[in-house]
Parts: C-alpha cells; sequence; structure tokens
C-alpha cells in the first residue's frame, strides 16, 4: 500500500485558509453587531443635539446692527416654542434698541457638552461655553466668557432651542 504524505507548505495554507475565514466572520458579526447596535444610534443621536445646540447658542449671541433683519431672522430659524415667540412678539421694539446702540455681538463656542437627552421624548439640555465680543461705536471691543444653558426640541426641521439662560457661576451654596 503507497503512503500518502501531506506536504508542510499545504497544510500550512490550509491553516491560514481557516484563520482567515474565521476572522473574517468574526469580523462582520462585530461590524454588524455595532452598527445594529442602540448605543451607537444614541451617540449618534448625542453628537447631533450638541451640533445643533452650540450653533443655535452661537446664533442667539450674534448680532449685527447693519444687517440686523438677517440675525433676527437667524434667531428665530434657531428657536421654537414659547422662545421662540418671545423673540418674535419682541421684535420691534428690540430692533430699534439694537438700532440706536449701533452695536455688532459675535459669539464663539469655546466648548459645550449635552447634559440630558431623551430621544424618545425629543428633548435634551445642553450647556455651552462661548467667548461674547460687543463691538459699539468708538470703543474698543469687549470680551466675556458665558456658559449658556439650552434646552432643545425634536422638530420636523431639527433640534431647536425651546429655552436659553445664564448657566449659574461659582459655588451657590457658600453664604
Amino acid at each position: 500500500m503507497a503512503r500518502m504524505t501531506i506536504q508542510p507548505l499545504l497544510i500550512a495554507a490550509m491553516v491560514l485558509t481557516l484563520l482567515a475565514g474565521g476572522f473574517a466572520g468574526w469580523a462582520g458579526w462585530s461590524w454588524y453587531g455595532a452598527a445594529h447596535d442602540d448605543a451607537a444610534a444614541y451617540a449618534a443621536s448625542r453628537d447631533e443635539v450638541l451640533a445643533a445646540g452650540e450653533q443655535a447658542v452661537q446664533n442667539l449671541s450674534t448680532l449685527d446692527h447693519k444687517d440686523l433683519a438677517h440675525g433676527l431672522d437667524m434667531w428665530q430659524d434657531s428657536t421654537t416654542g414659547d422662545l421662540r415667540r418671545q423673540l418674535t412678539d419682541g421684535r420691534g421694539e428690540f430692533e430699534k434698541q439694537v438700532q440706536q446702540a449701533q452695536t455688532v455681538t459675535t459669539a464663539k463656542v469655546l466648548d459645550g457638552a449635552v447634559t440630558e437627552l431623551d430621544d424618545r421624548a425629543g428633548r435634551a439640555r445642553v450647556m455651552v461655553a462661548l467667548r461674547i465680543t460687543v463691538q459699539a461705536p468708538k470703543e474698543k471691543p469687549a470680551a466675556k466668557d458665558s456658559r449658556m444653558l439650552g434646552e432643545l426640541t425634536r422638530t420636523p426641521a431639527g433640534w431647536k432651542l425651546s429655552a436659553l439662560g445664564q448657566a449659574p457661576v461659582g459655588n451657590s451654596a457658600a453664604n
């Protein structure tokens, strides 16, 4: 009876083929699991909320008396609910004040964070750190760092600010 000898190179090729197939299967399964994981969808929502919140807070902290209508339109486009109603109702009086003061206010986002997100209910809260610069006629620009707290509501047009306020600074418990 003739003996059959298996070549060492053939054995090595078969083992490498099995290992490569196993790795490909594991990688595909891992990718599928990550792509369909709720944590990944939640992280994407959080990133979307943060970007919308930072932009909206920046929009509401920026206004140029020379392009007032455009600036106030951006304010309204960035808001919803009671906040939008307040801006709309007070627009005429505010326009007069800004035109009289002739100020240019610009804001730059320094940092931001989502502090709360209820994706199912379509509500979120953000904290945004800004550097706000105000330029008044015949004066040097005045810059101030500020922290704002914003509430966002998901609308058919995306996430919009529904409330905005100054974040408390310092230790309020100390008396």
